[in-house]
C-alpha cells in the first residue's frame, strides 16, 4: 500500500473534468475512490476464510445549467464517451436549484500540509499468516476462559482507502487512510441458557491496536457475565447507557440536526436552533482534524474547507450539519460537512463526541441506586420526525448502587427530546469509533419487562 493515492488517479480525474467541459458541461467534478483490504477469519482453531480485495470507482458529476447527472465506472476505457453520456443524461434530468459546485472562496487550502499532520496512513503490511496467527490466538485465549463454550469466529484484517477529488472550480486534492482491526465473538453456557458477546478494536495505525489478549479476554468476560439473565417488572426506571452503546444516542442526535432533514422539515428539532435541546452538562464537538481520527479529512466531499465545530454548547444547539445543497435550500452557508457516496452528496458528522462529565462511572452507578445499566441495544425503533424512541435492551440490574444480576428481554421507551434534556455524562470517555460518548445516565425512562 502506497502512502498517497496514485498520481495516475489524479490525472485521470483531471481528464474526466476536462472531457466534461469539452462535452458541454457548465461545471463538473470527478471523484475516485480506491480501496484494498486483506482479512483472515478463523473458527474453532481453523481458518474459515481468507480474503483479499482491491477496487477503484470513478464517478463523474456534471452540471448543465441547473440540471445534474452523474455516471460511474470501475475503469476508464474511453473518457470522452463517459463524459458525453453524463452530459446527455444531465440535459434530460429535472432541474435542481440547490446542488452546486463549491464557490472558490469555500475551497480547502493547504490540503497536503493538513493531511500530513493528521497522520492517517500507516504503511505496515501484515501477511495473511500473521493475520491468521492473531485471530487464532484471540480465539484460543477466549476459549480458555471458564464458562466460554464456543466460538462464533475471530477476525484480523488490514487495508487502506483513498479519495481523489478534482473539480472544474480549480480544486484538486487526495488522501489515503489505513485501517487495522481485530474482533472476536464467543458463546458462554449451553443450550437455551447460551449467551453471546464480542469485542473488537480498530485503529488507523497498527501500533495503536489493542493486544489480542485484551480483546479476547474482554469478549469472554462479557459473555460469561450475561449468563442466567432475568427479566424485571415494567416500571419507570433510571438508566445508564454504557459507553459501549451510548454513541447510539449521539447518532440519533446527529441525524436530527442533519441539514438535509432540517431542510425537508423531517426532524423533531427543526425549529430548535439556538434553543436548549440537551441537559446543560452536555457539550458536543465535531472535529475533522483529530490526529489519526477515523473520520478526519483535509477537505469534505465537495472540496470545501472543514473546521472544528461546537454543535451543542452547554445544552444549546449551535450548528446544523450542512453540505452545499442543504445550505442553499436553507439560505445558509455550508460548514464543510458534505459526504460523497457515488454521485450524491449529503451532510454528516466527522469525528463527533460528547464531552466527558465530572462523575466516574462507578460513582454514577452508586448514585443511580436502583436502575438499569444498558450494555446492548436491539432493534431500530427510533422516529426522528417525532422523536419517539422504543428499543429492546439488555444489561445489568443495579440495586443499592451495585450491579446485582444480568437483565434481558426488556424494552426502553421515551421521547428523544425528553431523553436529551435528562441526559448526564460520566467521565469515562474513550475515543474509539469517530462517534463517541461517555456513559450517559437518563432519568425516568419507561421500561417494559415481564
Amino acid at each position: 500500500m502506497s502512502s498517497n493515492p496514485s498520481q495516475y488517479l489524479l490525472d485521470q480525474a483531471e481528464q474526466l473534468v476536462l472531457a466534461a467541459q469539452k462535452a458541454g458541461a457548465d461545471a463538473s467534478d470527478a471523484r475516485v475512490g480506491s480501496s484494498q483490504s486483506q482479512g483472515v477469519e478463523v473458527r474453532m482453531g481453523k481458518v474459515s476464510e481468507s480474503e483479499r480485495s482491491e477496487s477503484h470507482a470513478f464517478v463523474l458529476r456534471v452540471f448543465v445549467g441547473s440540471r445534474i447527472a452523474s455516471i460511474s465506472a470501475n475503469s476508464l476505457d474511453n473518457i470522452d464517451v463517459l463524459a458525453q453520456r453524463a452530459v446527455a443524461m444531465a440535459k434530460v434530468s429535472p432541474e435542481n436549484e440547490f446542488e452546486a459546485i463549491a464557490n472558490p472562496d469555500l475551497l480547502a487550502q493547504n490540503i497536503y500540509e493538513k493531511i500530513n499532520g493528521l497522520d492517517l496512513y500507516d504503511d505496515k503490511v501484515i501477511s495473511s499468516g500473521e493475520l491468521a496467527k492473531a485471530a487464532l490466538e484471540m480465539e484460543a485465549i477466549a476459549l480458555d476462559v471458564a464458562g466460554v463454550t464456543n466460538s462464533m469466529g475471530s477476525n484480523a484484517s488490514f487495508g487502506s482507502s483513498g479519495v481523489v477529488l478534482v473539480s472544474s472550480n480549480g480544486f484538486s486534492g487526495a488522501y489515503q487512510r489505513s485501517g487495522y482491526s481485530r474482533s472476536i465473538s464467543v458463546v458462554a453456557g449451553e443450550g437455551e441458557t447460551m449467551q453471546r458477546d464480542y469485542d473488537y478494536d480498530s485503529k488507523i495505525h497498527f501500533e495503536d491496536l489493542n493486544a489480542v489478549s485484551k480483546i479476547a479476554k474482554s469478549a469472554a468476560k462479557r459473555a460469561v457475565e450475561k449468563l442466567n439473565p432475568r427479566t424485571v417488572p415494567s416500571q419507570a426506571v433510571n438508566v445508564i447507557y454504557d459507553k459501549r452503546v451510548s454513541s447510539g444516542l449521539l447518532g440519533h442526535l446527529c441525524g436530527a440536526i442533519n441539514g438535509a432533514s432540517i431542510a425537508r422539515k423531517s426532524s423533531f428539532l427543526k425549529d430548535d436552533m439556538g434553543e436548549k435541546i440537551l441537559n446543560e452538562s452536555i457539550t458536543i464537538n465535531d472535529d475533522p482534524h483529530i490526529k489519526r481520527g477515523f473520520n478526519s479529512w483535509g477537505f469534505d466531499g465537495e472540496g470545501v474547507e472543514s473546521n472544528p465545530l461546537t454543535m451543542v454548547e452547554k445544552g444549546v444547539l449551535k450548528e446544523w450539519y450542512l453540505d452545499i445543497a442543504s445550505a442553499n435550500e436553507m439560505g445558509l452557508k455550508t460548514n464543510g460537512r458534505g459526504h460523497r457516496a457515488g454521485g450524491n452528496t449529503s451532510p454528516g458528522s466527522t469525528n463527533v463526541s460528547i464531552a466527558p462529565g465530572d462523575v466516574s462511572i462507578d460513582d454514577m452507578i452508586k448514585q443511580l441506586g436502583t436502575g438499569l445499566l444498558v450494555t446492548e441495544m436491539i432493534g431500530r425503533g427510533v422516529n426522528l420526525i417525532t422523536g419517539d424512541y422504543s428499543r429492546g435492551a439488555s444489561g445489568f440490574w443495579i440495586e443499592n448502587g451495585e450491579i446485582a444480576y444480568p437483565v434481558s428481554e426488556v424494552t426502553l421507551a421515551d421521547n428523544l427530546r425528553d431523553m436529551f434534556l435528562k441526559m448526564t455524562p460520566a467521565s469515562d470517555f474513550e475515543y474509539r469509533r469517530g462517534m463517541d460518548a461517555p456513559s450517559l445516565m437518563i432519568e425516568g425512562m419507561a421500561l417494559a419487562g415481564k
